[in-house]
C-alpha cells in the first residue's frame, strides 16, 4: 500500500532545512548588532563569534530565568548582561552600556527599514 506522494517527506526535510537557516541568520545578525553595541561601548577584543555566543547564551539565561513572576524580565536582563560581561571579560559598566547600544542600533536599523520599504512609521 502506498505511503503517499514521495514529495511530502521532501517538502518536511526542506522546511526544516530552512527553519535551521532562518535561526543560523538570525544569529549572525543579532551576534553582528552586539559586536557593534559592544564597540560603541569600547569593549575590546570584540569579535562575531564571541558576539554570538553572548547571544545564544544570554538568550537561553534570560528565558529560563525570564519565567519568574514579577521579577522576571527584570533578572533575565541582568542576566543576559552578565553573560555579556562574562563573555567579554569586561565590567558590568560597558556590558551594560553594550547591551544598550545593542537595542539602540536595533530600533535605527528598524526604522531605516521602514522608511526604505515604504512602511509607515506611524504604525509603529
Amino acid at each position: 500500500m502506498p505511503m503517499g506522494p514521495p514529495i511530502i517527506p521532501g517538502l518536511f526535510a526542506a522546511m526544516g532545512f530552512m527553519a535551521v537557516l532562518v535561526i543560523l541568520i538570525a544569529l549572525i545578525i543579532a551576534g553582528f548588532f552586539l559586536m557593534i553595541g559592544a564597540k560603541f561601548a569600547g569593549i575590546e577584543d570584540v569579535t562575531l563569534g564571541k558576539s554570538m555566543i553572548a547571544v545564544v547564551g544570554g538568550g537561553i539565561l534570560a528565558l529560563l530565568i525570564g519565567w519568574i513572576p514579577a521579577i522576571g524580565w527584570i533578572l533575565g536582563i541582568i542576566a543576559y548582561i552578565w553573560v555579556i560581561k562574562t563573555v567579554f571579560n569586561t565590567d558590568w559598566g560597558k556590558a551594560a552600556i553594550a547591551w544598550l547600544m545593542t537595542i539602540v542600533v536595533e530600533i535605527i536599523v528598524m526604522f531605516a527599514f521602514m522608511v526604505l520599504l515604504g512602511i509607515s512609521v506611524a504604525l509603529f
